[in-house]
């Protein structure tokens, strides 16, 4: 049984994409345990958009949020304006049948608490992470930390999906630095649906790297 992580080397480097598609692929449940920021009702709204799922099929597929935030920003300052502060206790893993797909908010070393790091709790549900990381200029800094952190804590890590334009270097430096497979290399894509996930899927390689 598939259960992974999915986390990012900073906000907005695709995570979102990269776990709708592996929850189609896998046929995995969805989980984003803590959401900030509610425009288009959020990422489990947007998974269940991309995935073209109705609301009796996002029930069963897209499990609830542990806390969900108005606020865009990080998770300890949202839960302090909104004065609900995060209980570390209520992030444990849901359990469900089969795969299942996490998805973190923001980079690793975002605090949930002034006293807890998202990669804390990574570490305690003992999960392996997949890293998305951008794939151009100033990647290669952010993912050589981001697989640092990971490595110091003895997180296991699955592999890279690079997201954006092909770069000519950056994935073959980032497989000889980290030792780490990149999985898949994913273009802007100028759709996304069922469909054009569903070809990616196979297209990019993730599906067959993933197997591995």
């Amino acid at each position: 049984m598939t259960r992974l992580v999915v986390c990012g080397t900073d906000t907005d480097v695709g995570k979102t994409v990269v776990s709708a598609l592996l929850v189609q692929g896998l046929g995995a449940h969805y989980w984003k345990p803590v959401q900030c920021g509610l425009e288009e009702g959020g990422d489990t709204a947007r998974v269940a958009a991309m995935l073209g799922l109705t609301p009796a099929e996002a029930a069963l597929r897209l499990l609830p949020e542990a806390y969900r935030f108005n606020h865009p920003v990080s998770p300890h300052w949202a839960a302090e304006l909104e004065q609900r502060p995060i209980e570390l206790e209520r992030l444990a893993l849901p359990l469900v049948r089969g795969p299942l797909v996490v998805e973190t908010a923001g980079g690793l070393l975002v605090p949930l608490r002034l006293d807890s790091l998202q990669i804390d709790q990574i570490r305690r549900w003992g999960l392996p992470v997949l890293l998305v990381a951008r794939s151009g200029l100033g990647t290669l800094n952010h993912t050589l930390l981001s697989v640092e952190a990971l490595r110091t804590r003895g997180i296991p890590l699955l592999g890279l999906v690079l997201n954006g334009p092909l770069h000519p270097d950056n994935p073959r430096t980032l497989e000889a630095m980290t030792g780490a497979p990149v999985l898949a290399c994913l273009p802007p894509l100028p759709r996304l649906d069922r469909q054009a996930l569903a070809e990616h899927w196979q297209a990019s390689g993730l599906a067959r790297n993933l197997a591995r």
